[in-house]
């Protein structure tokens, strides 16, 4: 469900064809929320076929713009304010931890070790995104583009400190 505000978010802030969409999209929400080219494009004609977004311009090669209908506007306000729309947030890696007890101390030491590299590795990337983008300019799409980042730095950050605090953890369990 949200490839589809995820497109018509980016169609909101600057019209556009299906691969300027992708470029964007490439350099910004995939970040947040990734997908293929044929679902970002199935997505298209979903929005098309819902009202959402029609077609403003047909360039000489068949080359499809797009733009946000009033409708299309109106659902795009409609999800970004209401966050109780949203499914219960489900993780596979704390449901991982919280069996951890199901196999050997020393696997899920090692487990816990992983989950701090993955997250000091995206905190890695992160971090080298940022200082790409930086200085932010003054558009609203770049301000909250920037927080989501910000978000993710956070993240990533919070969750290797939290994974090695576990390691410790482990470590201390069993040698007591």
């Amino acid at each position: 469900m949200s490839l589809r505000f995820a497109a018509l978010g980016l169609l909101a802030q600057h019209p556009g064809s299906g691969y300027d969409l992708l470029r964007r999209f490439e350099q910004s929400m995939a970040n947040v929320w990734p997908a293929t080219q044929s679902q970002l494009y199935g997505e298209l004609n979903k929005l098309a076929a819902d009202g959402l977004i029609e077609v403003s311009d047909v360039g000489p090669r068949g080359r499809k713009e797009y733009r946000v209908t009033d409708a299309g506007r109106a659902e795009l306000v409609r999800w970004v304010t209401n966050p109780r729309d949203d499914p219960p947030p489900r993780s596979a890696s704390l449901l991982r931890v919280f069996l951890l007890g199901e196999i050997p101390p020393e696997q899920a030491r090692e487990y816990m070790v992983s989950v701090a590299s993955l997250a000091d590795s995206e905190l890695h990337r992160l971090s080298s995104l940022r200082d790409e983008l930086a200085p932010w300019g003054d558009s609203d799409a770049e301000f909250y583009g920037g927080a989501a980042l910000e978000y993710g730095l956070r993240v990533a950050a919070m969750e290797g400190d939290w994974a090695r605090a576990q390691v410790t953890a482990i470590d201390r369990r069993t040698t007591n």
